[in-house]
């Protein structure tokens, strides 16, 4: 393998984790590991030669100037969840490192956004734009702010589904945290049918794509913009794996209707920001050929429930 200099943003956070250990272990570049505390780097950076641990924060970006344009490929996964400094760094900072990249040295970014500003035909959903919490509207403003970059044909745009993943030495994301929690009420939530479906997709198999795409950029026609998710689930079939899982039969389900909802919300007085409430209402959160590692040839670490349940720590019951 050539010895590519690779710029990983974020390489504490859960995704980042997983990026960062599958090119120390499966790849020779040159990585340059970008993180604001080394201490909640958990990888082995002593695995091998051309390991960089870069101490800074994306509202540093000034402090590489010399760095950047020396970059073959940026993975780009910081991200400001919340608060205030969530535009700035997800939208200014992050054009800014954009615009510090050589156009013509760089063979790829690969920046990653979320599926929640797309719409069912991936297209921008205006309701992320208009009401989305302050990260979901960032990221909307970025998504076409890039766009008109001169590093822009360059970028390849992942929008990863919910995403599954963490152990003991990576960060949990905040589905898989509140897994063995949910587990607990099933008891309850195999009699209840909710109308809704969703895609999944875990940390290692997006490692495993940007490891690929590395290697293999999109060329001419091929897509640019890229959905990370499994196949398509309903929320019922969902449900009904799960209590397979746990040896809990379903003698029946009462469908939970949105006018129900409703007259819960309303009867109770709870308080539901907009988007919230748009979600709600929305529920089909899925999007056209969600890829996978599959889609590639390569292994799928997590495709089923079954398997998210199994590596989440909750044991199956016989």
């Amino acid at each position: 393998m050539t010895h590519k200099r690779i710029l990983v943003t974020g390489a504490s956070g859960c995704i980042g984790h997983y990026i960062s250990e599958s090119l120390i272990q499966e790849t020779n570049y040159e990585l340059y590991l970008l993180v604001r505390n080394p201490e909640k780097l958990k990888v082995n950076t002593k695995a091998r030669s051309g390991i960089h641990v870069i101490q800074g924060d994306m509202l540093d970006v000034s402090k590489f100037a010399e760095l950047l344009p020396t970059i073959d490929v940026a993975i780009l996964t910081a991200t400001a969840w919340g608060g205030a400094e969530t535009f700035e760094i997800n939208v200014a900072k992050t054009l800014e490192l954009l615009n510090c990249l050589d156009p013509v040295k760089c063979e790829q970014v690969i920046y990653f956004s979320t599926a929640s500003v797309l719409d069912q035909d991936n297209q921008p959903l205006r309701e992320a734009g208009a009401i989305g919490t302050d990260y979901i509207r960032s990221k909307y403003d970025c998504l076409s702010r890039k766009k008109k970059l001169a590093i822009a044909p360059k970028i390849t745009t992942l929008f990863p589904t919910l995403v599954i993943g963490g152990d003991t030495d990576k960060p949990y994301s905040h589905l898989t945290s509140g897994i063995p929690e949910v587990t607990k009420y099933i008891d309850i939530i195999r009699f209840l049918q909710a109308d809704g479906s969703f895609h999944f997709i875990h940390g290692r198999d997006i490692a495993t794509i940007v490891t690929y795409l590395i290697a293999h950029p999109p060329q001419g026609d091929a897509p640019r913009e890229l959905v990370l998710g499994q196949a398509r689930l309903t929320a019922d079939a969902a449900v009904a794996e799960v209590c397979q899982y746990l040896n809990r039969k379903i003698y029946f389900r009462i469908p939970l209707s949105l006018s129900l909802a409703n007259l819960i919300i309303a009867t109770f007085k709870i308080q539901m920001a907009a988007w919230d409430r748009f979600c709600m209402n929305y529920r089909h959160f899925t999007y056209k050929n969600a890829v996978n590692p599959s889609t590639f040839g390569l292994p799928n670490y997590c495709p089923t429930m079954s398997d998210v349940l199994r590596i989440s720590g909750v044991e199956r019951i016989n």
